[in-house]
């Protein structure tokens, strides 16, 4: 496994370019299996999580190329609907195409899908979701089966508002006999870059980014040309480096409308930030002050995928600070490794308690999921001596190589690969 290597001590500085966002072109990918012929989609970053969903587009006959920043897909030839499970184990986001798989053949075959370390993420609101459009469900073990000859729109209320249900549910109701209305949807930035997507293929959808959204089915969708929205955690994730690091950065194509729960707490710990159309400037030469409390919720509340950032930021601010996830179980495992870096945090269930330190210090620390492992590189750029990152396959899911985007800004860090005498250097 690769691993990256951070001397830390030095403020990052200058200007960088944002790029397009994960979680959004995902299930754009996912719905362009709707539509006969060739979509074209702009600013989807390299990942690895990107390059997994390519390679399942590939196995069911979708020819796919990726390059510079733009996928084409031609989805003429797809031919099959049974996602397969090697594939599928490798990135829970694979469950999106169970929708926009059963919408154009009628049936839908996938597995329990994989990826995940920040704890339990059912799928029944999925299923349930797909059942009131009229789907028949099969399970089998980790085998799930869906079928439906014509789904027909419904009325929809989740019992809570899941991002990824709410899309999977819009992208199977895009081509169903009559109206759906979904209720309790999840409102973030990518469902709404979701519906301008499937609008622009010919869908009637409203409403995304609200609680309730209608969708009008249609007999068939039409191949266009879309770009993806920028990635508001890695806008985050630069934007906490920068603060962290006591450095100045300018942030380009971004979206502050996605941020403003994050612009709020960076402000509260005395970052200076100033907003002018889809630049970002992030500028700070002080010690970081507490904040008494943060509680993660869904969106426009602060991030779950935010959370880990942040953290490194309190560890060093002056006094103590609260933060309680209420997202994810699993979303604390990067506080041992801190801990590791001299941080001084203590969690109670879902609660850290954060005692801010005058500084960090380098060690070696393991990524455990992809926000802990930005979370960790972020330590490393602010701490004294050397920090090794390890397990960076985690970091490459969602940052599309973290060490040039960072050694750009005058950031001192490397990738080494165990196969290769030689480090890749940014």
């Amino acid at each position: 496994m690769d691993k990256l290597v951070i001397e830390g001590g030095k403020p990052l500085s200058g200007t960088i370019v944002i790029q397009g966002a994960k979680n959004a072109a995902l299930p754009i990918l996912a719905a362009s299996m709707l539509v006969e012929g060739t979509v074209t989609i702009e600013h989807v970053p390299k990942l690895l999580d990107i390059d997994v969903m390519l390679n399942i587009l590939r196995e069911l006959g979708c020819r796919a190329e990726h390059e510079d920043e733009t996928v084409q897909l031609d989805t003429t030839s797809l031919h099959s609907s049974h996602i397969p499970e090697a594939l599928m184990r490798q990135m829970r986001s694979s469950i999106f195409l169970m929708g926009p798989l059963l919408a154009r053949f009628g049936e839908v075959t996938i597995y329990q899908p994989g990826g995940c370390a920040i704890g339990e993420r059912k799928i029944d609101l999925h299923l349930s979701g797909l059942q009131a459009l009229g789907a028949q469900i099969v399970e089998e073990e980790s085998r799930i089966t869906c079928y439906a000859k014509r789904l027909k729109g419904a009325e929809i209320h989740l019992d809570l508002p899941s991002v990824g249900a709410t899309e999977n549910i819009m992208m199977a109701a895009v081509l169903a006999e009559g109206l759906t209305t979904l209720s309790n949807a999840a409102r973030e930035p990518e469902i709404q870059d979701l519906q301008n997507f499937l609008n622009s293929m010919g869908a009637k959808i409203i409403g995304a980014g609200t609680d309730t959204i209608t969708i009008e089915g249609v007999e068939k969708l039409t191949p266009c040309r879309y770009q993806v929205i920028p990635d508001r955690i890695v806008t985050g994730t630069i934007m906490v480096a920068a603060a962290a690091t006591r450095g100045q950065v300018t942030l380009l194509n971004t979206n502050p409308s996605h941020l403003t729960s994050l612009i709020h707490v960076l402000r509260r710990t005395g970052v200076q930030i100033t907003v002018d159309g889809d630049i970002i400037k992030v500028g700070t030469a002080a010690r970081p002050k507490a904040v008494d409390r943060i509680v993660t919720s869904p969106y426009p509340a602060f991030p779950t995928d935010m959370q880990s950032q942040i953290m490194v930021l309190l560890a060093l601010a002056d006094g103590v600070s609260v933060m309680k996830e209420t997202i994810f179980e699993g979303r604390f495992k990067h506080v041992d490794e801190l801990s590791r870096m001299g941080a001084d945090i203590r969690v109670d269930l879902s609660s850290a308690y954060i005692r801010g330190v005058s500084r960090l210090y380098g060690a070696t620390v393991e990524a455990t999921d992809l926000r802990a492992g930005a979370a960790l590189v972020i330590a490393g750029l602010a701490a004294q001596g050397k920090t090794v990152v390890e397990q960076v396959h985690h970091i490459d899911r969602g940052y599309d190589r973290i060490e040039s985007m960072l050694g750009r800004l005058g950031a001192r860090i490397t990738r080494y690969s165990p196969v290769e005498s030689n480090p890749i250097v940014p």
